[in-house]
């Protein structure tokens, strides 16, 4: 839910000037969006993904000021929460294990399958993934990342991205093959 124009330019300049009353505000409003894409992450920890988003929020706050306005505050604010999940899992989803060969693997998955689910089963398979999967997925499919990109934020190598994403695709299309049957 987002503040109008005007109406958020004054709740964040409240904040800048350290308004608990604003800062609470703020976080009311933008919580519910943020711990949703968190969760799309960690699904089955809910302990980080508090204390994610407890940084993400804490990040925020103390970079206010930097918001310049252009550009959408919700999408700033996502940029901040992808930004505080990937150091997260930097330091304790992916591991070092290095993948230089991609199978390519035929990974398509029928469209007509897909249409007949709901957004919600498609999620629930998502977050089925092992953890360092799900979070190359969600990094490529739903912030739009490139392998490349991926591949700074997490420390690792672009093969390992892709290697990831495939496999991540791999176990998709056989549980949506299996329940599709």
């Amino acid at each position: 839910m987002a503040a109008g124009h005007n109406e958020l330019g004054m709740l964040i300049r409240d904040c800048i000037a350290q308004s608990r009353s604003a800062q609470k505000k703020l976080y009311d409003l933008y919580t519910p969006a943020a711990y949703g894409v968190i969760r799309r992450y960690l699904y089955n920890n809910e302990v980080a993904a508090e204390e994610i988003l407890n940084d993400s929020f804490l990040k925020i706050l103390t970079k206010l000021d930097q918001y310049n306005f252009t550009g959408s505050f919700e999408g700033w604010i996502r940029r901040i929460v992808v930004n505080t999940i990937t150091d997260y899992a930097r330091k304790n989803i992916i591991n070092e294990q290095k993948h230089h060969e991609v199978q390519n693997e035929d990974a398509y998955i029928n469209s007509e399958s897909v249409e007949k689910m709901s957004h919600k089963e498609l999620l629930q398979i998502v977050q089925t993934l092992p953890d360092a999967q799900r979070t190359v997925f969600n990094l490529f499919v739903f912030e739009n990342y490139a392998h490349k990109e991926i591949a700074a934020l997490l420390n690792i190598n672009e093969n390992n991205s892709r290697w990831y994403m495939n496999d991540a695709r791999k176990r998709l299309k056989e549980k949506i093959n299996s329940i599709m049957k």
